[in-house]
């Protein structure tokens, strides 16, 4: 009886291990959903829909169950509008311009009709990036337009939005903003909510409750000049975070630009220091990974970490691809600078 038990136990074990093994990426295939000359750093996926905005106005959506597709145009008078954020609610989609004037649209989920329903102007106006926590609560965060980060709230599912003084935030330093690369540096789970900064600083702002009240955590991420700093994060839980940026001008450093936490964002650890990607746009984590797999893309294509970032494989060479989303543990959508593609990984 012992002796089958101790062979049970090592078949489990083998089991286990051969499981665990499998589960690791070892290739990606790739189709094409759309594929056209269309500069796009923001998907947002509702239900087998994804959504996109893109420049010149224009957004669409794709049904990946019904391969249904659809595009159309929004225009300001005589100026092009370039949409870097998206995010869905329940009952809308919203995309947000870039520069002066800030430009916040109402998208009805057909795509057929829109409504402006935020502006701002200023010369310092530069929003980045969006994200809904629930069906009703959203958030967009700016470059600073005065001594904090610019940040948007909604609590009536996007019909109204009121720009945080402040008073309410943190102090940013001179010099510090953020990168409207990937639509990416927020994340929101649940009531907690952390938005990334880069330039002359390169730091971690968190709120626990719903954008009550706010910390800020320093990293150890690249920082000082104008292009530095983080550009990208995500967190797998509450706990298990990633961030990932560089200096855009010089894409090629791969020291101080990738870092993890674990504690929640209060503490930062570089990992793969002169190892894997120099500059990257967009970091997320494998759904069903327990935070251990991790996707990034960049200049040096898209890279693939099975061991919570401390070593990097490259999947794809391409160099035109700026964010990615999950559509399940081993499917997602990446989009770029000439289209939106349906990655299989294998």
């Amino acid at each position: 009886m012992k002796n089958t038990l101790i062979l049970l136990a090592i078949i489990l074990t083998f089991a286990k291990s051969s499981a665990q093994k499998e589960s690791i990426f070892n290739s990606v295939t790739v189709d094409t959903i759309l594929n056209n000359k269309i500069s796009i750093r923001c998907i947002a996926i509702d239900g087998d829909v994804v959504w996109y905005a893109a420049d010149k106005g224009r957004y669409g959506f794709y049904d990946t169950k019904n391969r249904q597709k659809f595009e159309s145009k929004i225009t300001n008078g005589t100026s092009e509008i370039e949409f870097r954020s998206i995010a869905k609610s329940g009952k809308y989609i919203y995309a947000l311009s870039i520069g002066n004037p800030a430009l916040l649209y109402q998208i009805s989920k057909d795509g057929k009709q829109t409504k402006l329903v935020y502006q701002e102007t200023g010369e310092k106006v530069f929003y980045d990036s969006m994200q809904f926590r629930n069906d009703l609560e959203g958030i967009a965060v700016g470059d600073p337009t005065d001594d904090c980060l610019s940040v948007l709230i909604t609590r009536d599912g996007g019909e109204n939005w009121k720009k945080i003084p402040c008073t309410q935030l943190p102090k940013t330093a001179d010099g510090e903003a953020a990168f409207a690369a990937s639509n990416t540096n927020i994340v929101v789970k649940g009531n907690k909510t952390w938005m990334v900064s880069g330039g002359k600083k390169a730091r971690v702002f968190y709120s626990a409750d719903n954008t009550e009240s706010w910390k800020v955590y320093d990293t150890p991420i690249v920082q000082g000049l104008a292009m530095t700093g983080i550009y990208t994060a995500d967190f797998y839980d509450d706990n298990v975070g990633f961030i990932a940026g560089g200096n855009y001008d010089v894409l090629e450093k791969n020291s101080g630009n990738k870092a993890i936490t674990k504690d929640g964002g209060k503490t930062w650890l570089l990992t793969a220091e002169n190892e894997g990607f120099g500059y990257a746009s967009c970091v997320q984590f494998v759904p069903q990974s327990k935070g251990k797999q991790l996707v990034s893309l960049g200049v040096f294509g898209l890279q693939y970490s099975p061991d919570a970032g401390k070593t990097w494989k490259k999947m794809l060479p391409v160099k035109n691809l700026y964010t990615i989303k999950f559509l399940s543990r081993s499917v997602a959508i990446a989009a770029g600078s000439s289209g939106i593609y349906r990655l299989q990984f294998k």
